[in-house]
Order: structure tokens, then sequence, then C-alpha cells
């Protein structure tokens, strides 16, 4: 065999090889012979091996496929009218792919959100998202759903809570994925994926919640040991004292929805106890991480029925699932990220991985939607919670 040949673009230094030609079949192929089971003809002429290939006869289709058909939006029928969301949405189901996915989800949210029992009680819903979704935009989508008590406990990371407060004291900017890391950090600036946050902001941060620490510690020596601070304790004190109305935490405090932050520590927050731990010593903050696995998995087991809208994974995925191994599984379950099982993560665990260890139940409604959740979150908060959200708050003369 002769050696391949490099062959250069003239505009790059990237290299491409070619091959020698494949020999003619005429050189290597047997010849047509009645003997040979591959060159038997049909009627038609056409190797027999070949055709029962190509053509081999189709089973039976299962008359319940009637609905499966294969079709997506149909813009003709849909432009006379004005799109609606849920209308786009409703016309993917059988689009194939994530976006048949995506109109699972819808569905499943809306049989969790719209659940009543024959007593009146409705589905506990817990919402788990990891921080950069806050450091996003997507925050005001989250935020929406904690104003109007679509859902009934976060969990979270630490992130998630700090850059909640820090986007209340200053912006968090687009910037670019190309970004270089050597150069933003001789500027001072920090990049999470294409967005950029000013080294300022934490800065920001520390001036404000440390005084509040220092009343914290105050109170909690006041108590003689009556006051234990847990990390849904800590949430719920910064969020009512942020008073903004953009903070997710604020409004989860006005509402008093408990945000479980498991790993409070592995953040900016953290830094902030670890710096405060200084000012105060020998005294310190103590934080009790087991007075909220009590009460996550508490609430859980006294749920009427669970529903879990998970975006993206690791602890705050874990976290809800394990609360809803509890009470053996949740009845509904959404999960929205990019990860792959085949790695055996998490994060990339596909819904039927956690039935097998009874975190959502043998008949429950589940779906995974493989997208990144900026994407596809607002479509679905939008086809669900928002559809008629605002005209029940405005039936109920509002909050």
């Amino acid at each position: 065999m002769s050696t391949p040949t490099p062959l250069k673009r003239s505009n790059s230094t990237e290299t491409f090889t070619t091959f020698p030609p494949i020999p003619s079949p005429s050189k290597t192929s047997p010849p047509p012979s009645p003997t040979n089971p591959a060159y038997a003809a049909t009627a038609d002429a056409r190797p027999t091996l070949a055709n029962d290939a190509v053509l081999k006869p189709s089973d039976p289709i299962p008359s319940t496929w009637s609905s499966r058909v294969v079709s997506g939006p149909d813009f003709n029928a849909l432009h006379h009218t004005p799109i609606t969301i849920s209308s786009l949405i409703d016309s993917m189901t059988n689009i194939g792919f994530q976006g048949s996915s995506l109109a699972r989800a819808v569905e499943v949210v809306d049989n969790m959100r719209t659940h009543v029992s024959p007593e009146g009680r409705k589905a506990t819903i817990f919402l788990g998202y990891t921080s950069n979704l806050i450091s996003s935009g997507l925050r005001s989508t989250l935020r929406y759903l904690v104003e109007h008590e679509h859902v009934s406990a976060i969990v979270t990371t630490a992130g998630g809570v700090e850059e909640d407060f820090i986007k209340c004291l200053a912006p968090t900017y687009l910037g670019s994925f190309s970004l270089p890391g050597k150069d933003l950090r001789a500027k001072g600036l920090n990049r999470i994926g294409n967005l950029v946050v000013p080294n300022n902001n934490y800065c920001l941060f520390e001036d404000w919640i440390i005084p509040i620490f220092d009343k914290m510690l105050e109170e909690q020596e006041a108590s003689n040991g009556e006051l234990i601070w847990t990390p849904s304790k800590i949430i719920h004190r910064l969020g009512k004292e942020i008073n903004h109305p953009e903070s997710v935490c604020y409004w989860a405090y006005k509402n008093d929805i408990p945000v479980f932050c498991p790993a409070l520590t592995d953040g900016s927050i953290g830094d902030m106890l670890f710096f405060h731990t200084y000012k105060s010593s020998p005294k310190q903050l103590v934080c009790d991480i087991v007075g909220d696995i009590r009460r996550i998995n508490s609430m859980s087991m006294r749920a009427e029925k669970v529903g879990a809208i998970i975006l993206g994974g690791g602890i705050v995925k874990h976290h809800i699932a394990n609360a809803c191994l509890m009470r053996n599984g949740a009845e509904w379950a959404v999960f929205v990220n990019t990860a792959s099982e085949f790695d055996g993560s998490d994060a990339g665990a596909r819904p039927d991985e956690a039935v097998s260890w009874g975190k959502i139940k043998v008949d429950g409604e589940s779906v995974k939607v493989y997208a990144e959740a900026t994407i596809v979150f607002p479509l679905i908060v939008a086809a669900t919670f928002a559809k008629d959200g605002i005209t029940e708050k405005q039936e109920e003369g509002g909050k």
C-alpha cells in the first residue's frame, strides 16, 4: 500500500490525508456464478441477496400507533391565527428527537401543577436548578415561579443563592465564550460561559452580607443555644434582608417557600462565612445541615403527590431525588440537562434509572429533555404555569 499523501489548505495549517483509490470491483469481486447466492436473481434480474436485504417486509404496525405518525408544525394551518407557545409545542408532539421530549415535558408539568386530590390537596413541587441558571437571564423565569407560588420548595447550589443576591447589587454582563481567561483575570473579571461578572460585584456582596452575619451571630449567642441556623434559615433571612423584587430568594422569603442548599459553603457565600470567622473569633456562626435534611425529607413524606422539575445535575438533582425516595418516588419528574448517561453520572442518568432506586414511582410520569435550560425552560413555563398564572392572581386579587 502506498504512503498517504498530506494535503494542505492554502489558508490553514491543518492537514488532511488522501488515501489510495479503492481497487475497482472487477479486480476483487468474484465473477457472477449460478452457484454464488449473492448473484442468484429475482424474476426481474435483481440479486436475491440484495433484494431481500433492502426490501424485507415489515411486521404489521400496531393499531395503537395510529397516533404516532411523525408530523410537525404546519405553518400553513397555523399562520391564519396568532401562534401561541402552547399551540406551537402541541404541534411538536410527534416531531421526533428532543422536540417530542419538550412537548412531553409540558404535558408532565401540566399534570403535576393541576393535580388536586379529592380532599383538595395540590401536589408538592420541588424545583431544582444549578447556579449558572441564576447567573443567566433564566433567573427572571425562576423568580416568576416563586413569586406566584407555583413551586413548593427549591434546591440549588451556593452559587444559585449568592448570584441571586449579587445581581441585586450589581449587574452581570453578556460577553463571549471566547474571551481569554488570562486577560479577564488581569482585569478582575470572571467568566461564566459567555457571561462576565466583575470582581467588584463580590466585594459589594461582602460589604452587604458581613453586617448581616454579625447580626445573626448576635442573635445566635443571645438565644442561649435555642436559635440553630440551617442553610434554609440562613437563606430565608438573607431573602428578607435583600428586600428586592427581582430576587428569587426575596420572593421565597415573602411566600415562605424553603430554599435548600446542602452545599451552602461551596461558593462565594462560603468565602464570606470563612472570612467572618476571623472577624468573630473565637465565636462563629453555626450551621446545622441535619435540620434541613429532616425538613426536606419530611416535606416529601407528607405530600399528597410530588412533582420534580430539575434543571441541570449534580447535587440539586440528587437531593430532590433522594427526598422523593423517602416516599418511594415522585409521581412526576422532568429533567432538563445536556449530560450523557454513559459515564455513570447522576446528572446524565435518565428517569428510568431513578425508578430503579425508588426515586420516581414505577407508574410515575417522567421525561428527560436533552437540551440547555435557557432555551427550553422559558418555553415550558410559557406553555404551563404562565399560560394562566397571571389571570389566576388577578382573579384572586393578587398578593
